[in-house]
């Protein structure tokens, strides 16, 4: 068999669709694998390089494949679409896998190892528990209004004030109405409590990582955050600087140039989505509590504020954030308020 530079994999369920490439460049082959031969055929291949979009069940093919001491490397999928010629069929897809990962700056996806995986899933099960959470508030609210009982703004204010509502006979509210209310009350109390239990596990597990102490030093960054990072970065050695873990959070500016001019346009929004929201809103946070405070962060964010309104400084801290963060991970250093935001 010819010696293979590359040997690229379309992911599925039951049937993956395996190409070799040769030292030239040259399809050698590219044909369909059941899940049960698919490590045979990989043996019988001895590639020194294996390449897979990033896509559902990637991380779980890649710990297993390095297990057999084949290098991994994962390809975002954004990056393999541009490649695919003609329609779309498994082949074509394996190849422009291959074709991607030979790309020379392509920025792979690191295989993500248990711990992290864990991470993301109890973070993932949260976010979908808290949506659910403030569904259900809205629904409560929304029936209530129907009835002229208007509660105050907040969750835990609405909580505090249901159970009221329900033993107020006078307020208007029908029997069945009121019976429903009392079922979503029960409900919103213990989707609340899978909240909380979620919340405690993910810190529980992410608290056996060193740099997550460390983390929670960044305005911003809480339990939740610094859970989250761990979980989608890791150690934050695969991004060269703390700008490119900006940049592929999406927390930078597009650039639009032609003609030797640039206009920087709002932020890419690539990247981790949910990690990009978190760091935001724990932006927002620390805006609100640093405001108008004579520290470094304060001395720091009033005048961005005042230049360019509240909403670009908070992306503006989040991307300071992510930096940090990446610092902190990846060079294994404290935080230092002073250094981050300077001592003017």
């Amino acid at each position: 068999m010819q010696q293979l530079s590359l040997v690229g994999i379309d992911l599925a369920k039951n049937v993956f669709q395996v190409c070799a490439l040769n030292r030239a460049g040259q399809v050698v082959s590219n044909r369909s694998v059941r899940r049960a031969g698919l490590l045979d055929r990989i043996r019988q291949l001895a590639p020194p390089l294996i390449a897979m979009e990033a896509c559902g069940s990637a991380h779980h093919w890649g710990r297993v494949l390095e297990a057999e001491g084949i290098p991994v490397r994962l390809i975002p999928p954004q990056h393999c679409k541009p490649f695919v010629r003609g329609g779309k069929s498994d082949a074509r897809d394996a190849l422009a896998i291959c074709e991607a990962a030979s790309r020379p700056e392509l920025h792979p996806v690191p295989v993500k190892c248990i711990a992290q995986q864990d991470l993301q899933l109890l973070g993932r099960v949260r976010t979908r528990q808290v949506r659910e959470l403030t569904a259900l508030c809205n629904q409560v609210r929304a029936i209530a209004a129907e009835y002229g009982v208007v509660f105050p703004v907040g969750r835990k204010a609405l909580m505090k004030a249901l159970p009221e509502a329900l033993e107020d006979a006078d307020n208007g509210l029908s029997p069945e109405a009121r019976e429903l209310i009392a079922a979503l009350y029960a409900e919103l109390a213990e989707v609340r409590r899978r909240v909380d239990s979620l919340a405690l596990a993910l810190e529980t597990l992410a608290k056996i990582q060193p740099a997550y102490a460390r983390l929670q030093a960044i305005p911003g960054v809480g339990p939740i955050v610094a859970a989250a990072l761990l979980a989608a970065v890791g150690d934050g050695r695969q991004f060269r600087n703390g700008r490119q873990m900006a940049a592929w959070l999406g927390l930078v500016p597009r650039q639009h140039g032609s003609g030797g001019h640039t206009r920087l346009l709002g932020i890419t929004k690539q990247g981790d989505r949910e990690l990009r929201t978190l760091i935001i809103h724990g932006a927002r946070a620390a805006i609100r509590w640093q405001r108008g405070k004579d520290t470094p962060l304060g001395r720091w964010i009033d005048p961005l504020i005042a230049r360019r309104g509240l909403n670009k400084a908070c992306v503006a801290l989040a991307n300071k954030t992510a930096r940090i963060a990446w610092s902190v991970l990846a060079e294994e250093q404290d935080y230092d308020e002073r250094r981050a935001c300077g001592t003017a």
